[in-house]
């Protein structure tokens, strides 16, 4: 059982797939963080603007806009966020945040947050997609 690194943090997860936002929910299930979830950019506008927010997870392609403005309201609130894409890299306000692509392993996203959050900026990109391990 893994234990709870991120008790009582508010993580915000912005992805359109949602098989994929599924793989993000329960790889943070056994964390203790609190996840708030939304598939488009209209929406995730609005939950970024939440207090208490703790760090973010963000798909860089939405259906209605790419992460661009909520990179940089993310890094104007000075709260830490990753993207999390299959694009190999992004641009404009998310070129400098943490880039892990997809799919990662189970637990790299975890990890990536606890990391984030404990150092309370952005990695550099990092890719631990499996077709880019050896």
């Amino acid at each position: 059982m893994r234990r709870p690194t991120l008790e009582g943090r508010s993580i915000l997860v912005v992805e359109d797939d949602p098989l994929i936002l599924m793989d993000i929910a329960l790889a943070f299930e056994a964390t203790g963080a609190a996840m708030t979830m939304t598939n488009t950019l209209k929406h995730a506008l609005l939950l970024v603007e939440h207090d208490g927010l703790s760090g973010a997870i963000l798909d860089h392609a939405l259906g209605d806009g790419d992460s661009s403005v909520l990179c940089s309201r993310l890094g104007e609130r000075g709260i830490p966020f990753m993207i999390y894409s299959g694009y190999a890299t992004v641009g404009g306000a998310c070129k400098d945040a943490m880039h892990i692509g997809k799919p990662a392993p189970e637990g790299a996203l975890v990890a990536a947050m606890e990391g984030l959050i404990a150092g309370g900026t952005s990695l550099p990109t990092c890719d631990l997609s499996p077709r880019n391990r050896t």
